[in-house]
This record gives C-alpha cells, sequence and structure tokens, in this order.
C-alpha cells in the first residue's frame, strides 16, 4: 500500500509494518496507527509516522544507542495490551526533540512495541528518567536530521 507523508513523500509499505497504538501517543491520542521509517541519512534515527494524518513524523531512536544500559521500568499493566510473553520480545523506542543547541531525548516517555503482534504504547517510566537527556555525544549529522 502506499502511505502519502509530508516528510517521505509516497511511501510504500505493507500491511504487516502498520503498528496499532490502542491509546495513541501522548499528544497524540487520537493516532492509532502507525509505522517507523528509516532515515535514509542516518541509520541511528528512525521516524513514526502517523497512518492518518500525514504531517505527523516524530524522530525516534534506540535509546540504547546512546545511553547504555538504559532500562525501561514499568508497571505491568501499562504494558499489557502488548501481549509481551517476555520482556526479549519488547522494542524500545524514545522520541528525540530539537532545539538550536542540542538533540534530547525523553527518557521518561518511551515507546514500548511487541514488534511480533505490531503492538505499541507509550508509558511512563517508574522510576526517575529524566524528560529531556542530551545525547552525547551530539553527532551533527543528527542535529540536522532531527
Amino acid at each position: 500500500m502506499k502511505v502519502a507523508t509530508t516528510r517521505f513523500g509516497d511511501v510504500r509499505i505493507e500491511a504487516d509494518d502498520i503498528l496499532l497504538f490502542r491509546g495513541g501517543l501522548i499528544g497524540f491520542e487520537d493516532l492509532q496507527h502507525w509505522v517507523v521509517l528509516a532515515d535514509g541519512e542516518n541509520d541511528a534515527v528512525a521516524w513514526l509516522q502517523s497512518m492518518n494524518r500525514p504531517e505527523t513524523a516524530l524522530p525516534v531512536v534506540s535509546p540504547r544507542r546512546f545511553i547504555p544500559g538504559y532500562q525501561v521500568r514499568v508497571e505491568g499493566r501499562d504494558v499489557d495490551g502488548l501481549q509481551l510473553s517476555s520482556s526479549d520480545q519488547a522494542y524500545v523506542l524514545c522520541v528525540v526533540s530539537n532545539d538550536e543547541r542540542s538533540l534530547t531525548v525523553n527518557l521518561r516517555a518511551p515507546i514500548v512495541i511487541n514488534l511480533d503482534r505490531r503492538l505499541g504504547c507509550q508509558v511512563m517510566t517508574s522510576d526517575e528518567q529524566p524528560l529531556q537527556r542530551e545525547l552525547l555525544p551530539l553527532p551533527v549529522h543528527l542535529r540536522r536530521t532531527a
């Protein structure tokens, strides 16, 4: 199927690529269908593209790539809808924000995805994680991408 996006133009995806976020994402509660798109210029960044709103795409990264040892601690009920049989099935992404000085990542509200079931949710961690953590080292190519 073809999806129209404002950032990437028309993108061809398979139905199996679509992720269902039953509760949406924080700030995008009405958007339930998303797809992860690779960034053509930077393999550290992906884009969570809304299937329902062509202009909505969020830059995301795997937090462990930048913050070794990062762990998501959440209440079981927060991820019950993902139908995870083990934590090994969980794929974690964090939303990247860009200001004029740096890129930051939100570690307090990660996105957890069950890739097997194509289900996702955004959760609030049960431990104290920073809302905005600067990505270090701060590669210039990341600043341009996000």
